[in-house]
């Protein structure tokens, strides 16, 4: 599964732990990534400097359903029982 374009969930539900470009102490969950544009887009996709859980993380159907709005409520239930 490819990433929508523009839904940007899973740079706005989850927390962070690792520092980003611009978030140096990471950020909480629910928090807008610093790295993600007007467009929903990371400006970091594909640098290096991008942190390694962003890299890990991939679409897949189970998390990210049927588009972005169900998409950040299942990142959102994954980050309240983890």
């Amino acid at each position: 599964m490819k990433c929508e374009p523009g839904c940007g969930a899973c740079c706005v539900a989850p927390s962070i732990s690792s520092p980003i470009p611009g978030m140096p102490e990471g950020k909480p969950a629910g928090v807008r990534c610093v790295q993600l544009d007007d467009n929903n887009l990371c400006r970091l996709f594909g640098d290096p400097s991008r942190p390694d859980v962003c890299h890990q993380f991939k679409a897949d159907p189970d998390i990210c359903g049927e588009g972005s709005k169900q998409a950040m409520a299942n990142l959102i239930e994954l980050e309240r029982i983890t």
